[in-house]
């Protein structure tokens, strides 16, 4: 599964192709040049038993810990931040909770004209609270900003130390207006607990008197963009005067990279895979993915 995400690999059967010829990729799973690969329905078992280990997140907690990589973190100094990721379901399967009509809509949530019937969806208002998607009903209707379009998706959400721009916590939720703020306490609280404050770094979405708060409240220093589009912000000059804030500011942005790597690279922008548990899985593990790939040029760069 690494390799499938190191190289961008589609899908488990385009893995096993691979293999069949590749040396290197029979080198790395230690098969032999005559030996017959997998079939790829082992992979969907496999991650069945993955998923029900928290395996993704052992995998990034085990990477991190490696002594070498241990020395590039910083303890005290990080930022998060959310990126969209799309679900593996089309517009047509959202569909009314409940049958407009007594006639209307079968249980398994299909209408005549095959997998892929017309649909029409001019005039009609459609919502999280009225509607769900019939091919993965986790998944929510969100829309980026202003004039954009909404789609199907879920929001993964990534902490990451400044020194080195490496992940140390990644989850993925179901998309809501408070999601990412929810995300960023639950992940940052780990870190929390030491005498001396940490910082945490985030954009202008995380602007939220509560917010603010709750992090100053579990000993957290809110390196927050100020959002002044409109009303006060909860950032004031006690936490914009010092160097340190300018510096969160500068390098929080590096977590994008990690986002574009998670989405292009590991084949993210939009999953493969239906449910919460598996996109979460999937998301975590394509996190652990991006350390191990950053780790050997920062370790050389340290030594």
């Amino acid at each position: 599964m690494l390799l499938q995400v190191f190289y961008s690999v589609r899908s488990e059967r385009q893995l096993m192709e691979r293999l069949e010829f590749d040396l290197l990729f029979r080198w790395f799973v230690g098969l032999g040049i005559d030996d017959p690969v997998w079939d790829h329905s082992t992979f969907s078992k496999n991650r069945d038993r993955l998923l029900e280990g928290e395996i993704a997140a052992k995998f990034l907690t085990a990477v991190l810990a490696q002594p070498r990589v241990k020395r590039l973190l910083s303890s005290e100094h990080f930022s998060v931040d959310g990126t969209l990721i799309e679900a593996w379901a089309s517009m047509k399967s959202f569909r009314p909770k409940e049958p407009p009509d007594a006639g209307g809509m079968p249980e398994d949530g299909k209408i005549g004209g095959g997998r892929n019937a017309p649909a029409d969806f001019r005039g009609e208002k459609r919502s999280n609270e009225t509607h769900r998607s019939t091919t993965d009903p986790d998944a929510r209707l969100y829309r980026k900003g202003p004039g954009m379009e909404a789609k199907l998706c879920f929001i993964g959400h990534g902490l990451m130390e400044n020194r080195s721009g490496l992940i140390v916590d990644a989850r993925l939720t179901r998309v809501s207006g408070h999601a990412e703020r929810l995300a960023a306490l639950a992940m940052i609280e780990g870190f929390a607990d030491r005498p001396r404050a940490v910082t945490l770094g985030a954009d202008k979405g995380y602007d939220a008197a509560d917010f603010i708060e709750e992090l100053r409240t579990i000993n957290v220093r809110p390196h927050i963009a100020r959002n002044t589009s409109g009303r006060r912000s909860a950032i004031d000059r006690r936490t914009t005067r010092h160097p340190g804030y300018a510096k969160s500011q500068r390098l929080r942005k590096r977590i994008e990279e990690a986002f574009g790597w998670i989405k292009t690279v590991a084949g993210l922008r939009q999953t493969k895979l239906r449910g919460l548990p598996k996109v979460d899985w999937s998301f975590t593990f394509a996190a652990a993915a991006y350390n191990l790939v950053r780790a050997p040029k920062l370790i050389a760069a340290a030594t």
